[in-house]
C-alpha cells in the first residue's frame, strides 16, 4: 500500500470462516516501519470513525505501519450485524491481524475492541510461530465482558424476556437508528468473559476512561486494571471525557499514549 490519505485508500477484502459462516472482511493496510498499529474498533463503529482515522494518519506521517478492518456486519464488510458474536468477531480479527501484520504491534482497542484486544492477546500467546507479535496495548473506554456486566445483567425483566422468547431487541441508541441485540450474542459472549480471574497479556498496557461515560462506567475500567499484572499497566482517568473520547484533546492523549509504547 502507498502512504495515501485514509479518504482515498481503497480496502482489500479477505475472506474468512468455513461454509454458510465465510464472510468478506474489508482490510485497509498501510506499510511502514515498526511497531506497527492494528485497529480495533467498537461495538457497531467502523474503520472510518475519527479515533481510526486520526490513527492512520498519524501512521502515515510517522512512517508506522497501520491495520485497519470491519468485522462482519460493519462497515464495508459482509455479512449480517444480527449474526455477529464475540466469537465469530475475535476469529476475524485475527485473521486480519496474522495475514496483516508482521514484527511488533501496537494494538488499539476502542469499547468492545478492548475487549477484541484482551482476547487477541491471549490468542497470540497460543501462536509463537505467529509473524506478528505483541508491543503492548491502548484501550480505549474498553469494554470487556460488555454483553454480561453492561447489557445482560442491567437489562430489564421485560427485555430478557423478549430477547429469550424472540431470540432480538431492537436496543435505541444516542447514536442513531435502534440496533439488534441477539440471544446470540450474549449466550455466545459468555465464552470469552475476562473479568473473572487475572489477564496476562504479556506486554504494557495503557488505558484511556472517561469519567463521564454512560456506556462503559468508569468502575469497570478500574475492575480491568485490578485482573491486570500490576507492571507496566497505567490506566488514564478523562474527568469530563465521554465513552467516544474523540475530540482533538482525547485523540491526542491516544497518540501520545501509541508513542509511548512505540
Amino acid at each position: 500500500m502507498t502512504n495515501s490519505t485514509a479518504s482515498d485508500q481503497e480496502p482489500v477484502f479477505i475472506e474468512v470462516g468455513e461454509g454458510n459462516g465465510r464472510r468478506r472482511i474489508a482490510v485497509r493496510a498501510r506499510e511502514g516501519s515498526a511497531p506497527g498499529l492494528f485497529w480495533l474498533g467498537g461495538f457497531n463503529s467502523d474503520m472510518r470513525g475519527t479515533k481510526a482515522l486520526a490513527l492512520d494518519a498519524w501512521a502515515a506521517t510517522h512512517g508506522r505501519a497501520c491495520v485497519r478492518f470491519d468485522y462482519s456486519g460493519h462497515g464495508e464488510s459482509g455479512g449480517a450485524f444480527i449474526d455477529g458474536t464475540i466469537g465469530r468477531w475475535l476469529e476475524e480479527s485475527v485473521a486480519v491481524f496474522e495475514q496483516f501484520c508482521t514484527g511488533p504491534q501496537v494494538v488499539i482497542g476502542s469499547s468492545m475492541g478492548g475487549w477484541m484486544a484482551l482476547l487477541l492477546a491471549r490468542e497470540i500467546a497460543k501462536r509463537p510461530s505467529s509473524r506478528a507479535t505483541l508491543a503492548g496495548l491502548v484501550l480505549i473506554a474498553p469494554a470487556p465482558d460488555f454483553t454480561e456486566a453492561l447489557m445482560w445483567n442491567n437489562f430489564s425483566p421485560e427485555v430478557k424476556q423478549e430477547i429469550e422468547s424472540k431470540g432480538v431487541w431492537l436496543r435505541p441508541s444516542e447514536y442513531g437508528e435502534p440496533y439488534p441485540i441477539a440471544r446470540a450474542l450474549i449466550e455466545e459472549g459468555r465464552n470469552h468473559l475476562l473479568l473473572g480471574g487475572a489477564i496476562d497479556v504479556g506486554c504494557p498496557v495503557r488505558i484511556l476512561q472517561g469519567a463521564q461515560d454512560p456506556d462503559v462506567p468508569w468502575q469497570h475500567a478500574f475492575a480491568l486494571a485490578h485482573r491486570l499484572p500490576a507492571d507496566d499497566v497505567v490506566l488514564t482517568m478523562i474527568q469530563d471525557g465521554d465513552h467516544r473520547l474523540s475530540r482533538p484533546q482525547d485523540i491526542a492523549r491516544m497518540l501520545a499514549a501509541v508513542a509511548e509504547i512505540g
